[in-house]
């Protein structure tokens, strides 16, 4: 069966060496890592010396390159989430991040600096939450994927047979990947959302988990990385499989979600909601064609869910959407548009049984992944629902927990656990843990991709939608604006260091790190404090008339006003920008 890695290691430094030491029982393997000449080599226990301090670790994520040289990366703390289908799934929880050199004085002081950075860069991606692994089950493919492969496949390591899309810790074991017999101490990294639940239904105990895959092609934080690039890869895409599994019988279903996809943009600029830009200048039809192609390919047929608002500024998008599907012309996508936000408003949330009973015959023509006891598959799902709103988290994470509620409904009642005319919504218990794990799911997609939890997740969890609920939409949304504009660019930085999308060469030290601001990042916002300032203070202490403290706060308030007006117009330069890869400049 599959080459598995090893399960438990202690890690044993000397002055010249790593020794990455397997402390599996029998095991006597040894990675030897030189932090001199940074080779990588297999050796065994007698040849680790005494003289080694040792400290025991849960795994190594890789090692990555940085001004200073070479680090070592290692999980040093996890949890177990859970057993899915017999196998332990770990959530890496802490890391430690450890240089080859033992100094860094060979350095100037600006390269210094920018070491501390990419080091700040790399942690804060580390503890971004959300890693999740296993050492003897393969994470990074759906259930359906994975009963249909060869020999061959079965006998390949993990790190070789793992789908690259979701393999987030690619970058920092690409020095391994070359070395099969270290393939061993290694495994791929997802990064999204695990949840393994036993749940019981009229005394029937199954098994219940939802995985959420996020891509690692095209990611980044929601305003810098919106739709696709040139190879179709869309951004924020993440693939969901809800699995179930009871008395020996396994059932998948599978959706996903990603950026509308062609080449738009929306980059933050101080206002609360950017406006969207289409670019003008590029053929959108070939990405377009490359992104379907690919889902079609890996997926089946697709139904295209756009959530979007059909007015206002997210209004040409779903125009453009819907043009390019009908242009395309391919029999094997479908596009449905639903106002969710029209249709839902005033708390009209039972409305959305319109779009479930609008989709619910290609739901039961898709059908969903079976296999049963005997390891004999019953049926194949063949197409996915392909869910969007502008950022792919809130609305889009609604949409998807009830046709997973829907797709499950089903295959409880195939497996014997629901008998007919038992709906899930009435088993008030599952029901409950249920609306919770996906809203659970939603609060960690959002987290990695807009920087706080999903908003609308009082619906998710409780089917209501509650005042105190838009009380902490508001809240969220609040800090999503000020994280969007002031701390994303750091955010998007530390994703494309992590992923090799930028790589810091030691040679050559010219660093986009240090970037001058202009005079008008600190002047205005001064200004215009001390403007408002001057402003309540000729109101609370008035003058001798009325027009004298007229004229004061009329002549105070303009100058804030104007200078308020300065800073929006400029907004694009008062944000914190990504300054590591340049993102695709569109019109």
């Amino acid at each position: 069966k599959m080459a598995n890695t090893f399960q438990s290691f202690s890690l044993r430094t000397t002055p010249e060496k790593f020794y990455i030491e397997a402390c599996d029982d029998g095991s006597v393997d040894v990675l030897a890592i030189d932090r001199v000449s940074t080779e990588m080599t297999l050796t065994v226990r007698q040849d680790v010396p005494a003289s080694a301090e040792t400290r025991p670790i849960c795994g190594l994520m890789g090692t990555i390159r940085l001004v200073a040289g070479m680090y070592l990366v290692v999980i040093t703390k996890k949890r177990k989430v859970g057993d899915l289908l017999g196998h332990a799934v770990w959530k890496a929880l802490d890391f430690d991040v450890i240089s080859y050199k033992k100094t860094i004085l060979h350095l100037t002081d600006n390269q210094m600096q920018d070491n501390k950075t990419f080091l700040s860069m790399i942690n804060s991606m580390l503890h971004a939450d959300g890693f999740y692994f296993a050492t003897d089950y393969d994470l990074t493919h759906t259930l359906q994927r994975l009963a249909n492969t060869s020999p061959e496949f079965q006998e390949m390591s993990l790190l070789e047979r793992a789908d690259q899309r979701f393999v987030w810790n690619g970058h920092l074991l690409r020095e391994f990947i070359a070395q099969p017999e270290l393939h061993m101490f290694v495994f791929p990294v997802v990064h999204g959302f695990i949840t393994v639940k036993s749940s019981c239904i009229s005394g029937k105990v199954f098994e219940w988990s939802v995985i959420s895959r996020r891509s690692c092609f095209r990611a980044g934080v929601r305003y810098y990385v919106r739709g696709i690039d040139s190879e179709g890869h869309a951004a924020n895409y993440v693939e969901t499989e809800q699995i179930v599994q009871y008395n020996g019988a396994k059932a998948s279903f599978v959706q996903t979600r990603g950026s509308i996809p062609f080449y738009w943009s929306q980059r933050p600029n101080l206002r609360y909601k950017p406006k969207p830009q289409i670019s003008k200048t590029v053929n959108h039809l070939d990405g377009f064609q490359r992104h379907f192609d690919s889902q079609i390919i890996l997926y089946g047929r697709q139904v295209t869910l756009n959530l979007i608002n059909q007015k206002g500024s997210e209004k040409p998008l779903e125009l453009a959407f819907d043009n390019m599907v009908t242009n395309l012309g391919n029999g094997l996508i479908k596009y449905i548009a639903f106002d969710f936000h029209k249709e839902c408003s005033h708390m009209r949330w039972h409305r959305l049984q319109i779009l479930l009973d609008m989709v619910a015959e290609m739901q039961d023509d898709f059908g969903y992944f079976l296999v049963d006891a005997d390891g004999k598959v019953l049926l194949n799902q063949e197409g996915t629902f392909r869910s969007n709103c502008m950022d792919c988290l809130d609305r889009t994470n609604v949409i998807q927990s009830l046709l997973a509620r829907r797709s499950l409904q089903s295959q409880l009642q195939r497996m014997g656990v629901l008998h007919i005319g038992q709906r899930i919504e009435e088993q008030t218990d599952f029901e409950k843990m249920y609306k919770n794990a996906w809203a659970d799911n939603a609060d960690a997609c959002a987290k990695q991709y807009a920087g706080t939890g999903a908003l609308k997740t009082d619906f998710t969890r409780t089917g209501k939608r509650t005042h105190w609920g838009l009380l902490m939409d508001g809240w969220n949304s609040m800090i999503r604006y000020y994280k969007n504009n002031f701390s994303d660019g750091f955010r998007q930085d530390s994703i494309d260091l992590f992923l090799g999308n930028y790589a810091v060469d030691e040679a050559d030290w010219t660093t986009p790190l240090r970037d001058p601001k202009d005079w008008k990042f600190l002047t205005l916002p001064i200004i215009m404090v001390v403007a408002f300032s001057m402003c309540i203070i000729c109101l609370l202490m008035a003058g001798d008339t009325w027009a004298e403290t007229l004229a004061y706060v009329l002549f105070w308030g303009t100058a804030s006003a104007v200078t308020g007006g300065l800073i929006l117009f400029y907004g694009r330069d008062f944000v914190d920008a990504p300054k590591l890869v340049q993102k695709e400049k569109l019109d």
